[in-house]
């Protein structure tokens, strides 16, 4: 006599099936471009720009995030170094230009006072020249102002992380603009001669004499092939040199 079989137990999913299911429940639950899980510990983060509305707009925007927390803010370069000093941010988001320093000089200084403290440059200005000095300074993420809060939430992630950022339409400006012969302290005050200002309102804000001024224009000019500062600035900010 045959005995009726009872109903069907339901196949044993094997661990390689049950492997890649999590995966990929992993792999979708994960944004674009973020690291692959949130830190545990909230990222401290400095702000430094010298728009306070933007700043407090990006503030209160970050505020929003479970795993950001906005330890400090400054308005100028020596702030932000003060307020670094002070809280000891894990990554420090500043603006390239500022007043008493840029972010580039504040992210030089940084690197050495604070190596645990990771900088990234956001900017309205970005060219080829300052993404080269940020770049030579350690800054970790360079990237414009039209980024969305979400974006910029995500990149300051990644660069706490250990990753690196870099705007990508920047960085093809700056291989297309080849390599400047210009020095850094060369690129520095010939930007600062772009909109024609005096050799005193330059040698004022490069915390510099007027004498060291006039040898960085005239080298940069000689360098350039200019047959003066104005002529060298132009040629250089056109090369995307500064």
């Amino acid at each position: 006599m045959s005995v009726p079989s009872g109903p069907s137990e339901p196949p044993v999913p094997s661990e390689q099936s049950e492997g890649a299911e999590r995966a990929e429940r992993s792999v979708s639950s994960r944004p674009s471009g973020a690291p692959a899980s949130l830190p545990t510990v909230p990222v401290r983060v400095l702000l430094a720009d010298d728009e306070h509305l933007i700043r407090g707009a990006v503030a209160a925007l970050l505020a929003l995030e479970d795993d950001l927390i906005v330890v400090a803010e400054a308005a100028t370069g020596p702030e932000a170094l003060a307020m670094a000093r002070a809280h000891r941010p894990d990554v420090a988001v500043l603006d390239l230009q500022m007043p008493g320093a840029d972010g580039v000089k504040v992210a030089t200084s940084l690197r050495t006072e604070l190596p645990g403290c990771r900088t990234m440059i956001v900017t309205s200005h970005g060219r080829p020249g300052h993404l080269k000095r940020a770049l030579a300074a350690g800054v970790r993420g360079f990237v414009p102002k039209t980024v969305s809060a979400r974006q910029l939430a995500e990149i300051i992630r990644s660069v706490h992380a250990g990753y690196r950022f870099v705007d990508p339409e920047l960085a093809a400006d700056a291989i297309s603009a080849g390599d400047s012969p210009l020095t850094a302290r060369e690129a520095e005050v010939l930007e600062l001669a772009v909109d024609g200002a005096p050799i005193a309102e330059i040698a004022e804000r490069a915390s510099l004499s007027q004498g060291t001024v006039r040898n960085y224009l005239s080298s940069a000019a000689t360098k350039l092939g200019a047959e003066n500062r104005h002529a060298a600035a132009r040629l250089a900010r056109d090369r995307g040199w500064v």
